[in-house]
């Protein structure tokens, strides 16, 4: 199998937008790929986070994964805190990056932009996500279509490496899922869901009562032009609930489309809205059981104990061919 790799931060709660653009993908994957899927601890702490709370949403993360029906059978999920080497590389890889390449990456420049303060963290990240990628060598790395810009980061610093040095690292290659890779807020269909969200009211939590959930849908922003049809440009706010309800149904735009032909929104939502309380249902039931006990703790161990030797090995590689090792480790 060809490796696949990625992460997801534990900040906030998980969304309806977490769960059908990576969580709900990774179960597919997973007897597909060999895949390594890490909670990103680390990249959370580049802003505040309260440690009460950051430990009850990477358990409540980890657990929904397996809610979802990832199998750690099957996949390597661990924490990346667990495995010190991101780190390590995510260092050496700073040291080659450029002011200018770093200053350029998205996340960055928005908050220059909005004049927000700045920790260095937010600066520095993106090479701690290239070598996130790197340290295994994965051949494919899915991101939301936001996200890609890391994955080109990590491309350029490997081939910078790989050049410099000798061949080392494999060049991963970004999966951009069409449907359902960008999710939007229910009452701003401009922009997407986010877990940071202030008021929340465009956004479902994963976790959050099945009614509150359905009645969001129910009161979603649409338009006055009452036709169920997919454009995203001119009906953004119909378009997002159509993409929902196909991840959900695992059916085509196209299909749901011509299943409402001629018929309203209110109709078309209230399907939606059982179809995503029967989900809802399935994953919270599962979630209950799983939070229970030490299941968890024994996973991540686990993950953690089949990922480290493989970094281990790409670091000890790293550190010879840069001069950092003088000596047989």
């Amino acid at each position: 199998m060809e490796r696949m790799l990625s992460g997801i931060k534990p900040t906030g709660r998980v969304t309806l937008g977490n769960y059908i653009g990576a969580i709900k993908p990774f179960v597919s994957y997973q007897d597909e790929y060999e895949m390594f899927i890490f909670i990103a601890n680390l990249h959370s702490m580049t802003i505040y986070q309260e440690p009460k709370e950051l430990r009850q949403n990477t358990r409540d993360l980890i657990a929904l994964y397996l809610a979802a029906g990832l199998d750690p059978d099957k996949v390597t999920l661990f924490l990346q805190s667990d495995v010190m080497e991101h780190a390590q590389l995510g260092w050496y890889l700073t040291c080659m990056s450029g002011m200018g390449e770093l200053s350029r990456m998205t996340q960055y420049k928005d908050k220059v932009a909005k004049s927000e303060s700045i920790g260095t963290g937010i600066f520095v990240y993106p090479t701690l996500m290239a070598s996130d990628i790197l340290i295994y060598n994965p051949k494919y790395v899915p991101v939301g279509e936001d996200q890609k810009q890391h994955v080109e980061l990590a491309r350029d610093l490997a081939e910078r490496f790989n050049k410099r040095y000798s061949e080392t690292f494999a060049i991963p290659e970004p999966v951009v899922k069409k449907v359902g890779g960008r999710i939007m807020d229910l009452q701003n269909p401009e922009k997407k869901m986010s877990k940071s969200d202030a008021t929340g009211k465009g956004c479902i939590y994963i976790l959050d009562d099945i009614a509150v959930s359905k009645k969001k849908i129910m009161s979603a922003l649409t338009d006055s032009e009452g036709t169920i049809r997919f454009d995203p440009e001119n009906k953004p706010g119909i378009s997002n609930l159509l993409e929902i309800y196909s991840c959900l149904s695992g059916r085509t735009i196209e299909e749901i489309e011509q299943q409402y032909t001629g018929i309203g929104y209110g109709v078309f939502k209230k399907d939606l809205a059982e179809l995503l309380g029967t989900e809802l249902e399935k994953i919270q039931s599962r979630y209950k059981e799983i939070i229970k006990g030490d299941y968890i703790d024994r996973i991540l161990q686990e993950g953690a104990a089949k990922a480290k030797p493989i970094a281990r090995k790409t670091l000890s590689k790293v550190e010879r061919k840069i001069g950092i090792t003088i000596y047989k480790r």
